[in-house]
């Protein structure tokens, strides 16, 4: 006997008088089981030990000793084997979960009196069980507490990081000007200090730094509708003081002409100052890129992540590498790429070596001498500026000389600008059904 099972066996010798629920206890003694250091195999020892005392309820009354032999143990054991069952029962002892009551010849037995009641037994005693009833149930109410305070923390957390992956793409759809690769970036840092066990103080943590992220980008969001509902609020009172002018009309479609060259108008910096914002309208791009429809799902391009989808598909049909296209979207922008991509695709029949046309104009892109805006112009005049036989991809890329001329130097006309109004009012019309086709 060691001095830990003597100190327990005197701390237990002053039993309470109260009656307790052997099951109940025992169900307590399953949920903080990892707290006391039992295993499953030592509760199942437990629960036959408990199945061996004669009453419901534990208490001095009714005896708390039980001497079951170990035959019979390892039988409501489900058939352990006999090593394992001294290997478990020692670990209930060290546990402080049962007590050995020996008998002078190491028997597990009792002695009966007159009527058939138990004098004297021997074997296993359950007063611990007893003594430490109250102890139990308050480790059992803790730990389900913290595991269900965890369950709350964890089901919070997978609905933080699902709004704030929403937001971000919603600000990315809608054009909103934000760092959103710094936004993603910080959100993936916070996700990466999530283990795969994570403690309440970890969780909780977690839980406030996306908190925190989410609620900058909701903010950003809600500044950027509020300056969209004053803008629109603003042009409203200014189509009512037009209206009352005479010269409204002409001043109307100056405006409309200014717009359609501040869309078309090319960049003349090196370097964009958000490459990843599209220069031309994706209905000016679809009209030149035709092709791509083909390969969208559903035959349709509702948006530019359809279009980004739709040249993906073209990277593998065209055998862009990914050491290619990284270098495009770092020298266009990832949007901007895809442009320059889908108008590549249009003339593919032309082009020998598509990628390494892209490498080319990555690398004058690079310098500040190519944009798309030029290309998808040229494709929807049906012309052949898209295919310069001094930017063959067979040669090395050189700067522009009089015999190359540069894509991005294509004037855009007055005439032009006409037709792209006039195609514009047309497809607003055919989209209300004023005029059929």
């Amino acid at each position: 006997m060691t001095l830990a099972l003597l100190a327990r066996q005197v701390a237990n010798k002053e039993i309470p008088s109260r009656d307790t629920s052997k099951w109940q206890v025992f169900q307590h003694v399953r949920e903080a089981r990892e707290h006391l250091g039992a295993t499953d195999r030592s509760l199942a020892i437990l629960n036959a030990l408990l199945s061996f005392h004669p009453e419901a309820i534990l208490s001095t009354k009714t005896g708390t000793i039980v001497w079951p032999s170990n035959e019979q143990l390892c039988g409501r054991a489900n058939g352990m084997s006999l090593a394992t069952l001294r290997r478990h029962i020692a670990i209930l002892l060290d546990c402080g979960l049962i007590l050995r009551r020996d008998s002078p010849n190491g028997k597990r037995f009792a002695r009966k009196g007159e009527g058939g009641s138990v004098v004297q037994a021997y074997g296993f005693d359950l007063a611990p069980l007893l003594t430490r009833a109250e102890e139990f149930r308050r480790m059992a109410e803790t730990i389900v507490a913290e595991r269900q305070a965890l369950k709350v923390l964890r089901e919070q957390l997978t609905i933080c990081r699902r709004d704030i992956v929403k937001l971000i793409g919603s600000g990315r759809d809608g054009n909103v000007p934000q760092n959103w690769d710094d936004l993603e970036e910080r959100y993936r840092d916070v996700i990466a200090r999530l283990p795969r066990k994570a403690t309440k103080p970890l969780m909780e943590t977690i839980n406030a730094d996306l908190d925190a992220l989410r609620l900058e980008i909701t903010n950003a969001l809600k500044s950027f509708v509020n300056a969209a509902d004053l803008s629109r609020s603003e042009s409203q009172s200014e189509t009512h003081k037009q209206e009352s002018n005479p010269d409204s009309q002409s001043e109307s479609k100056i405006d409309f002409r200014k717009r359609i060259e501040a869309s078309l108008e090319l960049r003349t910096s090196p370097r964009p100052r958000n490459p990843s914002k599209p220069v031309l309208p994706l209905t000016v791009v679809l009209d030149a890129c035709s092709n791509l429809r083909g390969l969208a799902q559903g035959g349709e391009i509702r948006d530019w992540r359809g279009f980004s989808a739709a040249t993906t598909v073209v990277r593998s049909m065209l055998q862009i590498t990914p050491s290619t296209w990284q270098d495009a979207c770092v020298s266009l922008g990832e949007q901007q790429a895809a442009v320059t991509l889908g108008a590549i695709y249009q003339r593919s029949e032309q082009i020998g070596n598509p990628g390494g046309y892209l490498r080319t104009l990555s690398r004058r892109a690079k310098a500040g001498h190519f944009t798309p805006a030029p290309m998808i112009m040229a494709l929807r005049r049906n012309g052949t500026e898209l295919i310069d036989t001094a930017m063959s991809v067979e040669q090395p890329a050189s700067e522009p000389t009089e015999h190359a001329p540069m894509i991005e130097e294509i004037p855009i006309s007055d005439a032009l600008l006409r037709s792209l109004a006039q195609s514009h009012t047309l497809r607003s019309k055919m989209r209300r059904n004023l005029i059929r086709p």
